[in-house]
């Protein structure tokens, strides 16, 4: 009777064991909602892989500081960046600089979100590129410190493809810097940036 019962208590709290790690891996992976102009985007985000820039990055969707940015750099085949600059491509002033976390076991693989920066690895601030093909060569490695993968999109692939297949073309730079290549002709909007609760 009594090992019955042991033996109950014991199943008992393996499964609570296992419903509470389950739990808490949910909550490692929270997600995001783009709204955009072309569509809404869920982006998954992998907190145990990319701490620092998770939090970076949920404290702009927080802030509302994506709401009105756009994808001012489009490249077929390649990536599609945004979240740093306004309508009319000027920049937005950002929050110091988080630390550079590629290498943490997440490539830039297709439909990954990764953060854009300098040649400085350790100066990405808001800005944000999706991977649109396989970008292995933006990962770590012996000759680059790589570019750190932070999450995946989980819905709005088709929005996307969507937004890599724009036109594009080459606009001045409202703060005089280089002319910008590869600019959409028309707006691509983030509309609005939200923490998506999950079900």
């Amino acid at each position: 009777m009594h090992r019955t019962i042991n033996a109950y208590l014991l199943t008992f709290s393996l499964v609570s064991f296992c419903l509470a790690a389950g739990a808490q891996a949910q909550e490692a992976l929270p997600e995001v909602e783009l709204e955009t102009s072309e569509g809404t985007i869920v982006i998954e985000l992998n907190a145990e892989k990319a701490p620092k820039t998770v939090a970076n990055f949920l404290e702009y969707v927080r802030s509302g500081f994506y709401e009105g940015t756009v994808f001012h750099r489009v490249i077929k085949d390649f990536m599609i960046q945004g979240g740093g600059r306004e309508k009319d491509l000027s920049k937005k002033k950002t929050r110091p600089p988080v630390v550079n976390e590629a290498g943490n076991g997440l490539s830039n693989k297709e439909y990954t979100i990764a953060m854009a920066r300098t040649m400085d690895p350790n100066s990405a601030t808001s800005q944000f590129f999706i991977n649109t093909a396989n970008n292995r060569p933006l990962d770590r490695s012996a000759r680059d410190a790589g570019y750190t993968v932070f999450g995946r999109v989980v819905k709005g692939l088709d929005v996307v493809d969507r937004i890599e297949s724009v036109k594009t073309s080459a606009k001045p730079d409202p703060g005089g810097g280089p002319l910008m290549q590869d600019v959409p002709v028309e707006p691509i909007v983030i509309l609005k940036a939200s923490v998506r609760s999950k079900e």
